[in-house]
């Protein structure tokens, strides 16, 4: 078996994506999909299909005006959603999942789902934790 060189090791880490070494990028998607708002923008838009931005706002209870744009710019950057400007007036802007954001549908919205009902749980655990180390 041949020796690789420490390029040809870097070349060949480049192609196969480990997110457990601290170098893989793709540690940066990871960190993208797993923001709150990332998540509940993801979970909003794959159990309601498309939605204006008003909407999105309405349906993300206590997600700020900067925080809704940011999060949208960064999934548009990603290829998760696209976003779609239609002349109208006032101006009407919606968004939608790509097939590359659709293709995480289950996950998030198991993710939420998962958070929802095992909620009473984690409390519990909290309240028992806190209780034995306070």
């Amino acid at each position: 078996m041949p020796t690789m060189t420490a390029a040809q090791k870097r070349a060949s880490a480049k192609n196969e994506y480990d997110a457990f070494m601290a170098g893989c990028p793709s540690r940066q998607l990871l960190d993208r999909i797993s923001d709150k708002w990332v998540a509940l923008v993801l979970a909003a838009l794959a159990s309601d299909g498309q939605l204006r931005y008003s909407e999105l706002s309405r349906r993300l209870a206590g997600v700020s005006q900067k925080m809704l744009t940011q999060t949208l710019r960064a999934l548009e950057r990603d290829g998760l959603i696209t976003r779609t400007v239609t002349p109208t007036v006032p101006v009407t802007v919606e968004y939608d999942l790509t097939p590359l954001g659709a293709s995480l549908q289950q996950v998030m919205l198991t993710l939420k789902d998962w958070a929802e009902s095992h909620m009473d749980d984690v409390i519990g655990h909290r309240e028992h934790y806190d209780a034995a180390v306070g």
